[in-house]
């Protein structure tokens, strides 16, 4: 049987990201982080596997949200359930609010650090959900949970996609039970959900 190549993903060393400032939870200094993330010899593509178990990297990872406001001005979010399928292990039978995935050797073309970035989140999104309505998008801070065992070696980068209408629909098999809430029921069932979506439901709606 051929081998399959094992996933190269993109990483920054922990301790870059420990020198610009380290946190536990949100942090909204997108200026501070990113750029400095993106740039650099530091950066590579790493075997996934190994840097699952490798709490000296961190695994950069897009986490997008998508947030309708209805006639009434109430925010909703969409929000799914991860089912048994492919994905991070850890979190499966989790709900969450954000989409997004590993930026992989795959994403890397011509250009920068900041377009194979751009590449890898649009391809996630692209194979999670199917957007049928117009949004805005922009980054609005950073993710980082060391008390778990996911958390420590990945670093998220929470973008916000303002869409005019609930127009966004679950088009993997792994994602279930997809669809907008109020930010009220979601902050009410905050248990329920994945960790970085608790850290992030808080920072932003709690």
């Amino acid at each position: 049987m051929p081998v399959v190549a094992e996933e190269q993903v993109l990483v920054v060393p922990t301790s870059k990201f420990h020198k610009l400032g380290h946190f536990q939870g949100f942090s909204s200094e997108v200026d501070r982080y990113l750029p400095a993330l993106l740039e650099g010899d530091d950066l590579a593509y790493r075997p996934r596997g190994e840097m699952e178990e490798d709490p000296s990297f961190k695994q950069l990872i897009p986490y997008v949200l998508f947030q309708f406001t209805d006639s009434t001005d109430v925010k909703h979010v969409f929000q799914y359930a991860r089912g048994g399928g492919g994905g991070e292990k850890r979190l499966h039978a989790k709900r969450s609010v954000g989409v997004g995935g590993h930026i992989s050797s795959d994403d890397a073309g011509a250009g920068t650090a900041d377009d194979v970035y751009r590449e890898g989140m649009r391809r996630e999104i692209e194979e999670e959900i199917a957007i049928n309505t117009p949004y805005q998008e922009h980054c609005v801070g950073l993710l980082n949970d060391d008390e778990t065992e996911v958390g420590k070696v990945h670093l998220g980068v929470v973008h916000l996609c303002v869409v005019e209408s609930p127009g966004v629909a679950q088009r993997e098999d792994d994602i279930t039970d997809a669809g907008f809430k109020p930010v009220e029921e979601l902050l009410a069932d905050i248990d329920g959900f994945e960790s970085w979506s608790q850290i992030v439901l808080r920072a932003m709606y709690g």
